[in-house]
């Protein structure tokens, strides 16, 4: 069996994501960039699943601008076999990274793609069920575990009420939520190996596939800067100003 894993490279999660001066974009000027901490889970339970004798394969896929092939030789030196750039530098929305991800899944042939549930730079939460409904395949999203057995794919997901648990029948796209696993620790010698792994480059015409974007970002900007508390100094005067200045009651 052949597993697909998708990794995006997004701006560092410790680092404060500020808006452009003229509030076009995000400024990713002098910005450390790093791989989606969702597709680092996504790539260890791929690479756990392979050291388990289930799969034979791993294939890690990044689509964006050249820069992303450190992403993916990231994603080999935690143990996958392979890489697959689709480089471009368009603002690739998420319906349009489904339909990418769709072509190259025709193209390889995995019966299983895994990818984080999300992106933390923007959040979208879209890319997984996207592609899966364009597959037509079974999908489990927020998974927090993951078992294969007997051909089928039992997925645990982490809902309000407790834990739903799914039984998909293969081949099947699965995100990947927090509490899947904890990734690995990459190794200097496993960072000098994954130099020597195959990195292939597409382009987005490749694959018959048109980027262009369907939404446009009318502005950019940070939250407003949250006010600071007061103390009244009774229960009357705290339900004056609930009543009369926040108007919650």
């Amino acid at each position: 069996m052949k597993i697909l894993v998708a990794v995006k490279r997004a701006i560092d999660y410790n680092v404060k994501a500020r808006p452009k001066a003229d509030g076009s974009a995000v400024d990713l000027a002098n910005v450390k960039m790093s791989m989606n901490p969702f597709d680092e889970i996504a790539v260890e339970e791929a690479i756990r699943i392979q050291e388990a004798g289930t799969a034979s394969e791993t294939v890690a896929v990044s689509i964006g601008p050249k820069q992303c092939q450190e992403t993916l030789r990231t994603a080999m030196a935690m143990g996958v076999d392979r890489g697959i750039l689709v480089e471009t530098d368009e603002d690739v929305q998420p319906l349009a990274v489904a339909k990418l991800l769709k072509a190259v899944v025709d193209k390889e042939q995995p019966e299983l793609v895994i990818l984080g549930k999300q992106a933390i730079d923007d959040d979208s939460n879209q890319t997984g069920q996207m592609l899966a409904a364009l597959l037509g395949w079974a999908q489990g999203t927020f998974a927090a575990g993951v078992e294969l057995a007997d051909g089928s794919l039992t997925v645990r997901r982490e809902i309000d009420g407790g834990i739903q648990t799914l039984k998909l029948k293969m081949p099947a796209v699965v995100t990947a939520d927090l509490r899947l696993n904890e990734p690995r620790y990459v190794k200097l010698p496993n960072i000098m190996k994954a130099k020597k792994k195959p990195l292939d480059t597409l382009a987005p015409a490749d694959l018959g596939v048109d980027v262009a974007p369907r939404l446009s970002v009318l502005k950019v900007a940070e939250p407003p800067a949250r006010q600071g508390g007061i103390k009244v100094p009774d229960v009357a005067a705290l339900v004056d100003k609930l009543r009369n200045e926040a108007k919650v009651i």
